[in-house]
């Protein structure tokens, strides 16, 4: 896994999204490493935080884990999180776990 950029929000009181976009595997060997990128993305964010899984080639229940744990994390700060672009097989597991339910999904 690896975090290709991050388009942080353009000013302090701008509160545009703050896009993250992810590569590779999202597995129990890459999750602790993308959790302090993701909480690291969210201390610097003030608008939504866009997490883009166009190029994440797969995902277990650890990083199922890390994205519901940021999800909580941004809206106890009231910052929305939403996830984009899914690849099927991630799409998938969101819709068979319901947490295409809980964590928002954007075109």
């Amino acid at each position: 896994m690896s975090v290709l950029n991050t388009t942080p929000s353009a000013g302090p009181r701008n509160r545009q999204p703050t896009t993250v976009r992810l590569s590779g595997e999202i597995d129990i060997f890459t999750s602790k490493a993308l959790r302090q990128q993701l909480l690291n993305a969210l201390r610097h964010s003030i608008g939504p935080l866009v997490i883009d899984l166009s190029q994440v080639s797969f995902c277990d229940a650890s990083g199922l884990a890390v994205l519901v744990g940021i999800q909580r994390r941004a809206s106890a700060r009231g910052i929305s999180l939403a996830l984009t672009a899914p690849q099927p097989y991630t799409s998938r597991l969101l819709h068979i776990t319901g947490l295409d339910r809980s964590l928002p999904m954007t075109a």
